[in-house]
């Protein structure tokens, strides 16, 4: 059973997120600027809300909230606005 955060695991999903989200910031399609900002600003509040809560040794709410990080940045992978290839970090059609 897998049931616990540990600062490994929030480690791990820390880096992923991470890196998705430097990534998607360099690669925004043409056109879809604004989406980009709108997609880009949650997913960087989202990330600093996991940091904010792992400071506080909350890492449920850290793992939530980078979860919810890496959900905007693969909705913006899947709406067109970020050109992306990598499908280990990203939900790709």
């Amino acid at each position: 059973m897998n049931n616990i955060i540990t600062p490994d695991k929030l480690e791990k999903y820390f880096s992923i997120t991470q890196k998705a989200f430097e990534i998607v910031k360099k690669k925004i399609i043409k056109g879809k600027e604004k989406e980009a900002k709108e997609i880009i600003d949650m997913a960087g509040n989202y990330i600093l809300d996991a940091k904010h809560f792992e400071t506080q040794g909350d890492y449920v709410l850290a793992y939530g909230a980078l979860n919810y990080a890496h959900g905007w940045i693969d909705s913006g992978v899947r709406l067109g606005v970020f050109n992306v290839t990598d499908n280990k970090l990203f939900t790709i059609k």
